[in-house]
């Protein structure tokens, strides 16, 4: 048995071709299109592959970027205070902090500056709360992403049983509660994790979110089990240009799980699809605010 492909990429394409649908359909009303402020400090390489992307998307669905670049030598109070004149700007509605930073920053002081209504990747303390009490709000992008695959694919939730392994409060944590907002039974493992292996192979459904490159092997799943791999891992190649895996041995493990999401194109492109789509329902509960009767 060789596992189905859990195929993000295409989700992902599904997800702005409906965006970029709605958004024409509210330019053709007169209204102004949504905006997304994606600001970045430095020259991380991979982190302008990233923002370079979600400009590319923004533009590919009609919405309006508001990239800032920054040199790595900006300091905490000039970033804070352009974060606060995007939280002003009626233009703007979500606001995305390029992680990692430079270490002179104070990061979660910053994602705590944005307005939680324009938090578009759903880290404020105000969203993370919604999430925890089960009420509506941003959600964060790669675990909302993880989340839109499962349901895209009719895997049902309820009753199984459910490992994430990683605890960080990108993915693990957020992720948790997603699950069990479904009504899976989550356990989250971790470095501290003691037998590892036997907690991962009772898992129905195992997410792997560690940054650890191919770490879940073969014998750490359970057979049928369906394998979301969020990790993304650059290895080097004999031909020096490299390429990227993830947090699971993808080649062992589909030849033993149900279902299993490939890198690339498993989780990543859903996190950037999640970002519009956040900052598209940041974007519709302002135009109710500006005309609150709809004229």
């Amino acid at each position: 048995m060789v596992a189905q492909i859990l195929d993000g990429k295409s989700l992902a394409k599904k997800v702005q071709s409906r965006l970029q649908v709605a958004i024409q359909e509210k330019i053709a009303e007169k209204k102004r299109p949504p905006g997304l402020a994606v600001l970045m400090v430095g020259d991380n390489p991979a982190s302008a592959v990233y923002v370079n992307n979600k400009e590319k998307s923004c533009q590919k669905i009609g919405m309006k970027s508001f990239g800032k670049h920054f040199p790595t030598n900006t300091t905490q109070e000039e970033l804070t205070a352009v974060i606060e004149e995007l939280n002003q700007d009626p233009n703007v509605d979500g606001i995305l902090v390029q992680l990692p930073l430079p270490d002179h920053f104070d990061s979660v002081a910053l994602l705590h500056t944005i307005a939680p209504e324009k938090d578009a990747d759903g880290l404020h303390p105000n969203n993370l709360g919604k999430l925890v009490r089960g009420e509506k709000g941003l959600r964060s992008c790669t675990p909302a992403g993880v989340m839109e695959i499962l349901k895209e694919y009719n895997i049902e939730l309820a009753g199984k049983k459910a490992v994430v392994v990683g605890r960080s409060i990108l993915v693990g944590k957020p992720l948790a509660l997603m699950l069990l907002e479904e009504n899976a039974t989550v356990t989250i493992a971790h470095s501290k994790t003691h037998n590892l292996e036997e907690v991962t192979k009772e898992a129905d459904i195992l997410i792997a979110a560690v940054g650890k490159t191919e770490m879940i092997t073969a014998s750490m799943v359970k057979p049928n089990a369906i394998v979301i791999d969020v990790g993304i891992n650059r290895i080097d190649t004999p031909d020096g240009k490299g390429r990227l895996v993830g947090d699971v041995d993808y080649n062992k493990v589909r030849e033993i799980a149900s279902y299993i999401t490939p890198v690339p194109g498993g989780v990543g492109p859903m996190t950037v699809a999640m970002l519009l789509q956040n900052t598209y329902e940041s974007y519709k509960n302002q135009l109710i605010i500006d005309n609150p009767r709809g004229i």
